[in-house]
């Protein structure tokens, strides 16, 4: 690929005011328009501070910024380019935004906590954001670490990873056939420990996973940092199943010992084998599972009992055997999960083990919105999070509109290939027209998209 002329035969100037870069921001906050973000906002958050008016419209500003791409205050100036205010009304400066995120309380926070919970209730009401609920749902928390830099972020600290940060808690719900979408979020001091509300953040995920559609089996997922009686005991109240993987303490190992070496069972794995002439699966893997009481050292009424799946991998690492010498008898590193799952021991293994999905939410959150924690100010970051999560679902969402296989991409890839599509504002016989490029490859989904939300289009001309 070549540039078609010299240098000196090419020249650019910004002086057309009809183009818009991501015009498929038109569809996306259209659909948020129908599930009522507006009205949600309008009649749920009571800011009075200065700074904090017209939260009705500096609300979708923000997520509709988040949408097209921006991590941080300053990017919100994309909304306020070429044609953008004949597309969209309320559009704010970033200056305004940024006094506006200033002006949260930690009371405030919860309010916008309680506008997510409602929104992602609505979406899933307008697209299948979550198909397949009504069979099964997961529930998956877990925390990351957002670091950042300088003195002046409130709340900032050294977390379990030793990176200065903020903790950001998540909690996704998705299906076997459905990519995950966020239905609470949590942000804490840097130092806070991972269980911090996990609690609460339970009971909250699995009200809004209900009312979201989902039934059937309801399993909440986490890894061990999680493993405790008030987490467990909220998944319970709260009607679910849950998955949870145990700390190696002395009873857990003591329980693990009692297990029969007939007991391991081969699972499939990376690098497992199956060998015809015995008929069976050659692994490095094998599970087996005991019947396990957990928190004995609480009040009887506080024991849970359940059982514990154990997972078993040969340690391969050369280092940790002498030099010149072979292995005698096999080592193995275990993994334990405690779970009440009415399935098989090998399916709530695997099942158990696709609780990593939480991580590829992380992942699409911190290459988002949350590339950055925008503010000096801990309580502006707490509403960005929020905002982030209302983001991000409300892409998923246009994501599952528009076609099957945007239906699990990225939010990165649903914002190169729908959201960020350039166009040219005209007026014909009195309506708006937006003219796309021609050939674009993904034109399909972003018809479809924008009919199913905006209504058919009839042909128009300019």
């Amino acid at each position: 690929m070549r540039v078609s002329h010299s240098f000196p035969a090419i020249s650019a100037t910004f002086d057309d005011p009809n183009l818009v870069s991501c015009a498929g921001l038109a569809p996306t906050m259209a659909l948020a328009q129908r599930a009522g973000l507006t009205d949600l906002v309008s009649s749920t958050l009571t800011l009075k501070a200065v700074g904090g008016v017209n939260a009705h419209l500096k609300v979708p500003a923000l997520v509709a910024g988040m949408v097209a791409g921006a991590d941080s205050i300053d990017d919100m100036d994309l909304l306020r380019h070429g044609g953008m205010g004949r597309l969209f009304t309320g559009v704010r400066a970033p200056s305004t935004l940024g006094t506006f995120l200033r002006s949260f309380t930690f009371g405030h926070v919860r309010q916008l906590d309680a506008v997510a919970s409602r929104f992602v209730i609505a979406l899933a009401k307008n697209a299948p954001i979550l198909a397949g609920a009504d069979r099964g749902v997961y529930v998956d928390i877990d925390d990351t670490i957002k670091a950042t830099y300088g003195y002046a972020k409130q709340g900032a600290g050294h977390g379990y990873n030793g990176v200065k940060g903020l903790n950001a808690l998540l909690a996704i719900v998705s299906t076997p056939i459905s990519a995950p979408v966020v239905v609470a979020t949590r942000l804490r001091r840097g130092p806070a420990n991972s269980a911090r509300g996990a609690a609460r953040i339970v009971s909250d995920a699995l009200v809004t996973a209900r009312a979201c559609g989902g039934g059937g089996l309801v399993t909440v997922r986490a890894d061990s940092a999680y493993y405790g009686h008030d987490v467990l005991a909220a998944a319970r109240r709260g009607g679910a199943r849950f998955s949870v993987t145990v700390r190696m303490n002395r009873t857990v190992v003591k329980a693990i010992s009692e297990i029969e070496e007939s007991a391991w069972v081969p699972i499939h794995y990376p690098n497992a084998i199956w060998d015809e002439d015995e008929q069976r699966l050659v692994s490095d893997a094998e599970v087996a599972e005991i019947p396990f009481t957990a928190f004995t050292s609480r009040p009887k009424a506080d024991h849970i009992s359940a059982r514990l799946i154990v997972r078993r991998v040969r340690r391969l690492n050369p280092k940790s055997m002498p030099a010149g010498q072979g292995e005698l008898f096999p080592d193995h590193r275990h993994h334990g999960v405690f779970t009440d799952s009415p399935l098989t021991m090998l399916e709530a293994e695997k099942t158990h083990r696709a609780h990593a999905i939480v991580e590829q939410v992380i992942a699409d959150f911190k290459g988002g919105a949350l590339a950055h924690m925008p503010s000096g100010h801990f309580a502006a970051n707490r509403a960005w999070l929020v905002l982030a999560a209302i983001a991000f679902n409300l892409t998923r969402a246009a994501g599952t509109i528009a076609s099957v296989f945007h239906a699990k991409a990225t939010t990165a890839t649903i914002r190169r290939q729908l959201i960020a599509v350039p166009g040219r504002l005209a007026r014909s016989a009195r309506r708006l027209v937006i003219h796309l490029p021609k050939d674009w490859p993904w034109q399909d989904s972003w018809e479809g998209l924008f009919n199913t939300v905006c209504g058919p289009q009839t042909p128009a001309t300019t």
